[in-house]
């Protein structure tokens, strides 16, 4: 049960395993484009390709889904990036129902824990594989495995990175259900903290913060949903920047733009951050040097100011 790229992989890796996929259970269809043409989950084009049975529920509560899951008699519930599954369906399989999370439980709990790793700027995360239970990401653990966050990770390369040792960690996983070698581990409340979901709201910049903190939200959101703010009240998203080592103890307005000499330089909290690469709204993305040639920002200029009417 998946539905992004994240869970694709893991989809394929299990394929090519000893274990038989009975079927896959994903999202709808979704309409996108400007032609709103119907495009298929990644999941839903794995399990085409490779002729599997596949299930796009609209409601994971439907009675169809329920039926037509139990006359699969499955051993388990293999789920990965998907929505909450309820209890009478996550108590169906002969050996219950895994979820294969992207953090080190219970440290981020939620939908978004690869986000807020990279916006709370740590240096280390992992992969969770634990039983459902009633209340979200709380099971028992199964299997744990580190990995490291680079300096240069942004939410797309470590999500990536996840992604592909999501496969080799669900199998190891699924392995050891199957031998018996294995005691479920509870997890600590002591230690639980929550990664919720992020709307786009969101991932507004605010350079209020110190110059690192930015560039950890901006890592954090690139490029999906994408850091923003505003400039000359158009949304600028900000795909990457860079910490600049000076310390500015002016009370220059966080914003404000310092430099336009080749880097785009902008003030935050007692210290200055770099623009590297930014999607102007209605264009492409460019990086610093390009938007300084062709916007022109002037020294005192201000990014992040709100455009009386631009969020309405």
């Amino acid at each position: 049960m998946g539905t992004p790229e994240f869970a694709r992989t893991t989809l394929a890796f299990l394929s090519e395993s000893k274990h038989e996929v009975l079927a896959v259970v994903t999202g709808p269809d979704r309409k996108t484009g400007r032609g709103r043409k119907l495009i298929p989950t990644a999941c839903s084009r794995e399990a085409e390709r490779r002729a599997l049975t596949v299930y796009k529920p609209g409601s994971l509560k439907d009675d169809g889904l329920y039926e037509s899951l139990r006359a699969l008699d499955p051993d388990l519930f293999v789920v990965l990036a998907f929505r909450i599954l309820p209890e009478r369906l996550f108590a169906l399989p002969r050996y219950g129902s895994i979820n294969i999370h992207a953090s080190l439980l219970p440290r981020y709990r939620g939908a978004a824990p690869i986000n807020w790793a990279l916006i709370n700027g740590e240096t280390e995360t992992g992969l969770t594989s634990f039983f459902l239970k009633a209340t979200v990401d709380t099971g028992n653990m199964i299997l744990q495995e580190r990995i490291p966050i680079y300096e240069d990770d942004s939410y797309d390369t470590l999500a990536a990175r996840m992604g592909k040792l999501s496969g080799p960690f669900t199998l190891k996983t699924i392995d050891l259900i199957e031998s018996g070698d294995y005691v479920p581990l509870p997890q600590d409340e002591s230690l639980a903290s929550w990664a919720p979901k992020i709307s786009p709201f969101d991932a507004m910049i605010d350079f209020g913060f110190p110059a690192q903190r930015v560039r950890d939200f901006v890592r954090g959101m690139s490029t999906r949903p994408g850091a923003y703010t505003y400039f000359r009240g158009k949304k600028i998203k900000v795909h990457a920047c860079s910490v600049v080592d000076t310390v500015n103890e002016t009370n220059t307005r966080p914003g404000t733009v310092l430099g336009v000499n080749k880097r785009l330089l902008v003030q935050c909290d007692h210290s200055v951050i770099e623009l590297v690469r930014l999607v102007p709204e209605g264009r492409a993305e460019m990086d610093g040097l390009s938007f300084i040639n062709g916007y022109r920002p002037q020294l005192g200029e201000l990014f992040g100011e709100i455009v009386k009417g631009v969020e309405e």
